[in-house]
């Protein structure tokens, strides 16, 4: 039977004072501080981390950003028995030096909000790089569990660990489980109760004395003339032995923080000690790992060594250079394949049912109501935020997908073979496929730009995807070049897709030089062993994003909608003497030099809000039609092939729309961000028009 928790469980030395987690847990209406237990879930990526952190949440879940930062932030409520557990979803990260935005996150978490437990979560098949991230956790005020995540494959590739021997040469907790078929939760649920509620836990249903990692001898003299500089003069809640020891492996922001801490004679006796001892970091990682083997030795066996396994065997072609690219070329293939034959339809069926019969509905149903009224919800409302909600099939299969890839154990081979390419223009391998998404939609492609280690490459991914053509835009493409230039539609399609990889890969290389200033990141991710997917994990995962996409959807977008519909009717309810179509007659001399009227400028102005707006716009003022077809006739018989081939470059390379300004904005936390990447594309979208203007003339199309 569970305990009451406030009478029990150790009470925070900041309780008192509302934590981000506490704050979290607020705004879901739960109790926090010393209300509930809190538990903080770290380990390296693909451990299944996520599986265990979505199994024990289910949906009760709140996602968003650390405060300051744009790593993703996952704050979950489970219950065991009647004791609330907050569960917080640490970035996956490698080891607690703050070389990442991920890792200065993990560690400052269980720093400052002092979790009354934190859960490792290791693969039990790649034991020994587990251990390492738990060798650094001992050194923190916080009592650990070590969760044996993946047994079953471990076993299956001849690994066998004794959880209880492993216990015992740690010194903590280990619960072996198989967190995709529910196995070890309930037992890990306990062992965090009691570890968390006991008040004394060294002889507790499960004693807590832990063995740390000692340092090398050649060094621990070092480490003990640290400890008497530093004594006293670190504040809470740095422990001492630990930033004695951050100060001997050189982590940058510990040395800065003592700098501050210590008296200027103090700090330049610490500073000559690790001037002498600048190699004493290959003794501390040495004693680390000289510990995990020791732990190992007595708790694991390993049958089989020598042996090829499946991932072995399935990698030989899956990380070729050759055979791994045309593998990803079939899973990409595969993907459109399943958006265009089943999403593309179902988007088909909800623009009829959530934008066009609705729209029909009011219409003639508030006939007696102002016209404006009827313009804000059918033109500004749902052709803005209706428009972006039909997107969901798409996005949902997009989001399937990468869940299948991510939970599967493929998504890290489909990064390391495209690693050399997005090296090229300052990315990692891991930044190809949120890219890849922007066919689909730059929304998504912006939102899985988090994936990048540095936010200098998260950054730049962001500023990238805009380029992207997404469905929208090569929708306005196909139904244009077919209008304008028929049997040489495809012609011209393909070289203006082409047109926009090219600039992005171009522009890649600029930012990458100014932007990231050279800055090459190491690349580090290993390579987990393949293993089924669980349905659940994706199905949550392919909720969580497009409940976040639909958020956004009538928040910001409908907000931005509005606004661009009313400049689109106001003062006197047409479009043709609109304030948007004075801005598009205000920008003439600038569209002369691409052969564009105003018209055609108004055109693209539209297209902020939705791409496809273009053509709605078009309709209007072109041939003062509503429907597609009209327009497609009358356009070659008013517009040069010259201007019409500007126009399009033009359209591939234009402002993103205002859901993907929405997305730079949140993402990178700055409207300055957003705006210098608007104006970017402006300029570069003009100087492509103005070029394929000039083309075009060359070429004999200006009649």
């Amino acid at each position: 039977m569970a305990r009451p928790m406030t009478a029990d469980r150790p009470t925070r030395s900041l309780a008192g004072t509302l934590s981000c987690c506490d704050q979290q847990l607020r705004s879901m209406n739960l109790p926090s501080g010393t209300d509930v237990v809190t538990v903080a879930l770290a380990g390296q990526p693909n451990v299944g981390k996520t599986t265990v952190f979505n199994l024990l949440t289910g949906l009760n879940q709140h996602v968003g950003n650390w405060p300051g930062k744009t790593v993703e932030q996952k704050i979950g409520v489970c219950h065991s028995g009647n004791v609330p557990l907050a569960l917080v979803d640490l970035p996956g990260t490698y080891s607690l030096t703050a070389g990442s935005e991920e890792e200065r996150v993990a560690r400052d978490f269980i720093l400052h909000e002092r979790p009354d437990v934190v859960v490792l979560v290791a693969d039990a098949s790649n034991l020994e790089r587990n251990l390492y991230l738990l060798s650094e956790l001992l050194l923190l005020p916080v009592p650990i569990v070590l969760a044996l995540n993946m047994v079953d494959v471990a076993e299956e590739y001849g690994i066998h660990t004794d959880a209880e021997a492993l216990s015992q040469a740690l010194g903590i907790p280990v619960v072996p489980m198989v967190a995709s078929r529910n196995r070890g939760v309930r037992e890990l649920l306990q062992v965090v109760q009691a570890l968390a509620c006991d008040g004394d836990r060294n002889t507790g249903a499960y004693p807590y004395h832990p063995r740390r990692p000692q340092l090398r001898p050649d060094h621990r003299d070092t480490l003990a003339a640290l400890l008497r500089l530093i004594q006293g003069r670190v504040p809470e809640p740095y422990p001492e032995e630990w930033v004695a020891i951050k100060l001997l492996e050189g982590d940058r922001e510990v040395t800065e923080l003592a700098q501050g801490w210590l008296p200027q004679g103090t700090w330049q006796e610490v500073h000559s000690i690790l001037h002498r001892h600048e190699d004493a970091i290959l003794d501390i990682a040495g004693g680390r790992y000289q510990w995990i083997g020791e732990v190992l030795a007595g708790a694991q066996i390993r049958r089989g060594l020598g042996q090829v396994g499946l991932t072995e065997r399935l990698d030989r072609w899956a990380t070729h250079p050759l055979w791994g690219m045309a593998i990803l070329g079939a899973a990409a293939a595969l993907m459109f394949f399943l958006v265009y034959t089943v999403g593309s339809p179902l988007q088909g069926v909800l623009e009829e049912y959530v934008v066009t019969r609705p729209s029909a509905w009011l219409s003639t149903h508030l006939d007696w109501a102002p016209a404006w009224v009827t313009g804000l919800l059918t033109d500004g409302v749902l052709a803005g935020a209706g428009t972006m909600a039909t997107f969901v099939p798409i996005l949902a299969i997009f989001f399937a997908a990468l869940g299948f890839f991510e939970d599967t154990g493929y998504m890290a081979r489909a990064a390391f073979v495209m690693d050399r390419f997005m090296h090229a223009i300052g990315l990692h391998g891991r930044s190809f496929l949120p890219l890849f998404l922007g066919f689909g939609c730059n929304v998504p492609a912006i939102m899985g730009a988090r994936i990048a280690d540095s936010p200098r490459a998260r950054l730049l991914g962001i500023l990238l995807a805009p380029l992207v053509p997404c469905t929208a835009r090569l929708g306005v493409l196909t139904t244009l070049a077919a209008a304008f230039f028929g049997p040489y539609a495809f012609v011209v399609t393909l070289g203006l897709v082409g047109t926009n990889l090219v600039v992005l890969a171009l522009l890649g290389v600029v930012l990458h030089r100014l932007v990231l200033r050279g800055e090459q990141a190491a690349f580090i991710m290993e390579l987990p062993l393949y293993h089924r997917p669980n349905g659940r994990s994706i199905a949550l995962f392919v909720w969580h994003h497009l409940r976040a996409f639909l958020a956004r959807a009538v928040t910001i977008i409908m907000a931005a909608s509005v606004v661009v519909w009313a400049l689109s009717a106001l003062p006197a309810g047409d479009i043709g003497s609109s304030y948007l179509a004075a801005m598009g007659q205000a920008l003439e001399p600038l569209g002369r030099l691409m052969g564009l009227g105003w018209r055609l400028m108004v055109a693209l102005l539209a297209s902020f809000v939705a791409k496809e707006n273009s053509l709605a716009v078009m309709g209007v003022l072109f041939a003062g039609a509503e429907t597609g077809a009209g327009l497609t006739e009358v356009l070659p018989t008013l517009i040069s092939p010259a201007s019409a081939l500007a126009f399009l470059t033009v359209q591939m390379l234009f402002i993103p729309c205002v859901a993907t300004m929405a997305a730079i904005r949140k993402e990178t936390g700055s409207w300055a961000w957003a705006l210098f990447d608007l104006c970017l594309l402006l300029v570069i979208s003009f100087l492509g028009g103005a070029v394929a203007y000039q083309v075009g003339l060359l070429l004999g199309w200006g009649a």
